[in-house]
């Protein structure tokens, strides 16, 4: 008897640890139109945390999206607290049945994206500049529209499978967009 007990919550501990996939969030609501939400001025607000989850830097971004014969342009303009400045402008091409993919400078080969109910999921390399050189992360995007103009991004970075920071910012619609 102790024997299948034990084997009953490995077996449930194991099935418990299941990846969290966008298609799970095929019925939360609202739903995210991709192409709906990122269209006219947005606003960025975030924080960077370092593998221990200390905040390193914190950052606001103002995002100029648009769609031009169904590809989208985010140029996304970060001004860090340390006065550091980026631009990072990304192309939207849809893929069908909620798929994108997405390119930008500083993103090594192509971004897949995932879009399901109320969720957004992105999964790329991004260079990042590293101690006067360059180190590439991979990064696990995952983004939840809570009202229709908020949007809540958490990301993980990871190099060679260990967590080496994450991120955790708001998106917000701009009036008169």
């Amino acid at each position: 008897m102790s024997r299948l007990f034990l084997l009953a919550v490995v077996l449930g501990t194991l099935l418990g640890c299941a990846p969290v996939r966008v298609t799970d969030y095929r019925d939360a609501k609202p739903v995210l139109d991709i192409e709906q939400f990122f269209t006219g001025q947005l606003s960025a607000h975030g924080i960077v945390k370092d593998s221990s989850g200390r905040v390193i830097r914190h950052f606001n971004a103002d995002i100029a999206a648009q769609w031009t014969d169904g590809v989208g342009t985010l140029t996304e303009d970060f001004v860090f607290d340390d006065g550091e400045i980026q631009r990072r402008v990304w192309t939207l091409r849809p893929g069908g049945d909620g798929r994108y993919t997405g390119t930008a400078g500083d993103v090594v080969g192509e971004a897949q994206l995932q879009q399901s109910g109320n969720s957004l999921f992105l999964d790329y390399v991004l260079r990042l500049p590293y101690r006067g050189g360059e180190v590439d992360v991979r990064v696990d995007d995952r983004m939840y529209l809570v009202s229709p103009d908020i949007l809540i991004n958490e990301s993980s970075l990871t190099k060679f499978g260990w967590e080496v920071g994450n991120l955790v910012l708001v998106i917000a619609r701009q009036p008169g967009r």
